[in-house]
Formats: structure tokens, C-alpha cells, sequence
């Protein structure tokens, strides 16, 4: 079996040979005309981006979630470290290799964090909110526990939706104790609980646990509205008094802020104004977080898409 050398240990310079998880490719062509072979590849300790010069075989787009082989070296590029790639190959039946490894996890301990959630849940003093988070904790857990929370901008990795939302649910708890005079604290943690559980729905995943890509309702839907759609039937069939259904739903369609953002709706209540930002800032910082990792002391990133500009690592 082959013992992969983990991304986060490679060096400038260092080669390397080793199966890794294929999270996004494309063909491209370079300014000279030559084809080539962009994406990332990752393993338990994080991701990395790779380049593939004068590449026209048949690996694509279409082989994301799957395992690869490659050999290389590292480099740098922009001040960030990049795979330059000499061979590459998906990984047959009859290679071995640790599927464990090549998974990048977040950097918690699930049980005492999912614990943290539920003792959370339990403090809930209004019966209806209490019942619906139970409810939906319990009737998604298995994927809660696990999945990430993202495609690939933030907490794109396995138990990242949990650590996102229980990061969430501490500001949440801090914040609605600030701000009492405006916050109904159990419609806050409740609709903070809620507001990503659609995305079990929203991705395909790969055999590894990761995000593949939109499933077909994910695109057409998204998870803001089958998140409604699901809490409306829920609420139903619990006998939820229809304004506090109504003010889940709320939160839950407009907590990406602007339509620009994706936000069905803009928020219209002090809950889901607050739930917005703390989604927001949960997803930004971790966005600087990985993107530190990647990034030497002094130097500034490429310009992130997620934050449209470049951000800067100080000592």
C-alpha cells in the first residue's frame, strides 16, 4: 500500500507520487495554443490547486470525487503553493491506497461538537421551536454529523456543515443575549439550526463523502427554497402554529442576504437580519482560514471569488 506524503507536508521543490481526491478539473488552452489540464486535488490535510501542461487524455470535469493518481513536484505560483504535474491517471480497482487519508475533515471533534448542539437545543424555553429542532435534528443527523457545507468555498470538507453550524449557533447564543430587547432567542437558535439542512439535498456527493457537485434539484431549487418547502411540511405535520412556521421559512429563505447573493428574500426580521451576518462571518473567516494555510507570511492571496479582493497574511 501506498503511504501518500499529505499536501499540507510537501514543500517547494519536493516531488512527489501518490493517490489523491479530485475535487474539480478542466481542459484549457494556454496562450501558446497548447492544451492543458487545471483543478484541485485534496486529502484529509486540505487542498491544493495542479496544473497539467500540454495534457489533452481523458481526464476532465466530469471525473470530480473521484481518486487520482499523480506525480509531480510542488511549486509556487502568486505566492501559493501549486502541484506542477508530469503524469496523472485515475486510480484502478487493483491499486491500494488509504481511502481514509485522501478526505479532508474538519478540524473538530464531531461527537463533543454535535453534544454541544444538542444541550444547545435542549436550553430552548418556547416549546413549538424546541419540537421542530429536536425533530430536524434527529430526522437529519446522519448527514448533519458528516457532510461538508460547501461545494468549495468554505467548510468544504467532511463534519464541515456541523462545524459550521455549531460555530454559528455559539454566535448565535452570544449575539441574542447582547441584543435581547430585539431577539427571540429561540427563533434565532432555531432558525440558525436549520438554515443549511437542505443542502443534504442540495450536492452530490462522492463515494468518500465529499461534494461532487449540484444535484438536479440543487440547481433547480437550491437549498434556500427546498429548505422551506421541507420545514412548511414539517411544521404541519407537528400542528406549529403558522407564524412561526412562517418566520422559520423566513429566516430560512432570506439568510444569504441580497438576491444578489442568492437570498430568496431579503430579511425583514431582527432574527433573520442577525442570522445573515453570523452565516456571513462564519463563512468569511473560514474562507481567510484556508486561505492562510495555502499562504506565506507577507505575501497577499490571488483575488478570492467569494470575497472579490485579495486578502493579505501577516506575520
Amino acid at each position: 500500500m501506498l503511504e501518500n506524503m499529505l499536501l499540507s507536508e510537501l514543500n517547494i521543490g519536493d516531488e512527489f507520487e501518490g493517490f489523491y481526491l479530485l475535487k474539480e478539473a478542466a481542459l484549457k488552452t494556454s496562450s501558446n495554443g497548447k492544451p492543458y489540464l487545471s483543478g484541485t486535488v485534496s486529502d484529509m490535510s486540505g487542498s491544493v490547486e495542479f496544473k497539467v501542461w500540454d495534457y489533452s487524455g481523458k481526464i476532465g470535469s466530469a471525473d470530480a470525487g473521484k481518486v487520482i493518481k499523480l506525480r509531480g513536484n510542488m511549486g509556487e505560483f502568486r505566492a501559493a503553493r501549486q502541484l506542477t504535474v508530469s503524469r496523472i491517471r485515475l486510480a484502478l480497482d487493483t491499486d491500494l491506497f488509504d481511502k481514509s487519508s485522501l478526505v479532508p475533515v474538519a478540524p473538530i471533534d464531531p461527537e463533543e461538537r454535535f453534544k454541544e448542539v444538542e444541550d444547545l437545543i435542549e436550553s430552548l424555553d418556547d416549546k413549538d421551536y424546541k419540537k421542530i429542532a429536536q425533530y430536524m435534528l434527529e430526522k437529519h443527523r446522519d448527514a448533519f454529523f458528516s457532510i461538508p457545507a460547501a461545494k468549495s468555498i468554505h467548510h468544504a470538507f467532511v463534519n464541515g456543515l456541523l462545524m459550521h453550524t455549531s460555530n454559528m449557533l455559539r454566535a448565535a447564543d452570544l449575539l441574542s443575549d447582547i441584543y435581547s430587547e430585539v431577539i427571540d432567542r429561540n427563533l434565532l437558535i432555531t432558525g440558525t439550526l436549520l438554515h443549511d439542512f437542505a443542502k443534504e439535498k442540495e450536492y452530490s456527493f462522492s463515494e468518500l463523502g465529499t461534494v461532487n457537485d449540484y444535484s438536479v434539484p440543487g440547481q433547480l431549487l437550491g437549498h434556500l427554497v427546498m429548505g422551506a418547502m421541507e420545514l412548511k411540511e414539517v411544521c404541519e405535520s407537528l400542528n406549529i402554529p403558522e407564524e412561526k412556521s412562517i418566520l422559520l421559512q423566513h429566516m430560512i429563505l432570506s439568510h444569504h442576504g441580497e438576491p444578489e447573493h442568492g437570498a430568496a428574500v431579503v430579511p425583514q426580521c431582527a432574527e433573520a437580519e442577525l442570522l445573515y451576518h453570523i452565516d456571513s462571518i462564519d463563512s468569511r473567516m473560514e474562507i481567510y482560514a484556508e486561505t492562510y494555510a495555502e499562504l506565506e507570511p507577507g505575501h497577499f492571496s490571488q483575488r478570492l471569488f467569494a470575497l472579490d479582493k485579495k486578502i493579505y497574511k501577516h506575520g
